[in-house]
């Protein structure tokens, strides 16, 4: 938070946003890096916790589980739009917003409400302008586009979270290394989280045997090498308006990556150009010698490998471009018991999938020991990650 003058408070209450369902693993995330958990809005995608200003640029540097970071300003329960205007013009903008720089509102809603996202970013927007007209005397410029900053306000229920948007418009998960584009590409940030769920270390042999175009190895070579998930959008964040960037060149000098590291990362696919998209994403992510991706069929994997895998983490087709449920049953049962074969007690299998009815019977079929199930909301999609292991 910044007084006028540049001067900056120490501790600042935050809120991140995430796919709903993995805020357990974030929360673990924010604690190493510093954040101090104050509550996990489990279901909501969000959690709440507290922390000093270095916590801004450190979490949109280095953070790989979450999407958006917010210096919360409030969380207050509301009723009609009236209370939204008077939450938000009862706070504090001149901590935020010099007189010259311009601001836009973006809303979020979710849930049954007689009003529309719209409608929200149209009183607060009137809110910050009302507020900051009579504490300095100036009317603040709106720009809908390219904001010097960023208010965010979100309604979820009976709830609305007002605070200030440090990542900016594009959010954590666009990395900047995907190239290649599958049609079918898994989000980076929950690969990370699936990754992290799994408990892999970098020592342990790591298998992806429907990998595409190669997202979740590269996340898992990334996590190993210790090179940072916003090192290719360093330019591109809302806080260097607010902050400026000298705040971001300490955290980078901070960072030691391992570039020597090698790991025992592979990769199977069934077709050759998502092999070669994935080759190509991975050298852009500065990982290419450490993956290793062989063209084969998941549910013949014991063709392709003699020595057991630690861990397994794969995002495999959900059946919604294919036709026929059978595909989909087919596939999971035949990956399943594949790859059994190439498992020890001490595996860990981590599977995403919004087929979860296919793969629990799988599963069971198949006699893996299903340790944990965690619903995720994926934007529109109900998907179930599931643990596994054998015994």
């Amino acid at each position: 938070m910044r007084a006028h003058g540049g001067v900056f408070l120490i501790r600042l209450m935050y809120m991140v946003t995430l796919m709903p369902g993995l805020e357990e693993v974030a929360s673990q995330e924010i604690s190493e890096l510093g954040g101090k958990i104050i509550e996990i809005r489990s279901g909501h995608g969000r959690i709440l916790f507290e922390g000093d200003i270095d916590l801004i640029p450190k979490l949109n540097y280095l953070a790989r589980t979450i999407e958006r970071v917010l210096a919360l300003l409030t969380v207050e329960k509301f009723q009609t739009l009236d209370d939204i205007y008077k939450i938000v013009k009862s706070l504090d903008f001149r901590e935020w917003i010099r007189p010259d720089q311009s601001f836009a509102i973006r809303p979020l809603r979710v849930g049954e409400h007689d009003f529309t996202s719209i409608d929200v970013g149209r009183v607060a927007g009137q809110a910050v302008i009302d507020n900051y007209l009579e504490a300095k005397g100036v009317r603040l410029k709106v720009n809908l586009n390219n904001p010097d900053v960023i208010i965010r306000v979100d309604v979820i229920f009976d709830t609305v979270y007002v605070g200030i948007d440090t990542t900016g418009d594009t959010a954590l998960h666009k990395r900047g290394y995907r190239i290649y584009q599958h049609p079918a590409p898994l989000n980076p940030s929950i690969a990370a989280s699936l990754i992290r769920l799994a408990g892999w270390k970098v020592d342990e042999r790591f298998l992806d045997p429907m990998c595409g175009s190669g997202t979740i190895l590269i996340e898992a070579a990334m996590m190993g090498r210790n090179i940072p998930p916003g090192k290719f959008r360093v330019t591109n964040y809302a806080f260097h308006k607010i902050l400026g960037e000298d705040t971001l060149k300490r955290v980078m000098a901070s960072v030691q990556e391992k570039r020597d590291l090698l790991m025992e990362l592979y990769g199977v696919e069934k077709f050759r150009k998502h092999i070669k998209g994935a080759l190509i994403n991975a050298d852009k992510a500065g990982v290419f010698d450490t993956i290793t991706v062989i063209r084969g069929d998941a549910t013949r994997l014991e063709e392709l490998f003699r020595d057991p895998f630690d861990v397994v983490v794969v995002n495999p087709p959900y059946g919604l471009r294919i036709a026929r449920k059978g595909i989909i049953r087919d596939l999971y049962f035949g990956f399943l018991r594949s790859l059994k074969n190439l498992l020890h007690e001490r595996s860990r299998v981590v599977i995403i999938t919004s087929e979860d009815e296919v793969l629990r019977s799988a599963a069971m079929k198949n006699k893996y020991v299903i340790r944990r199930e965690m619903r995720v909301k994926y934007g529109d999609l109900d998907t179930t990650v599931f643990l596994m292991g054998i015994t």
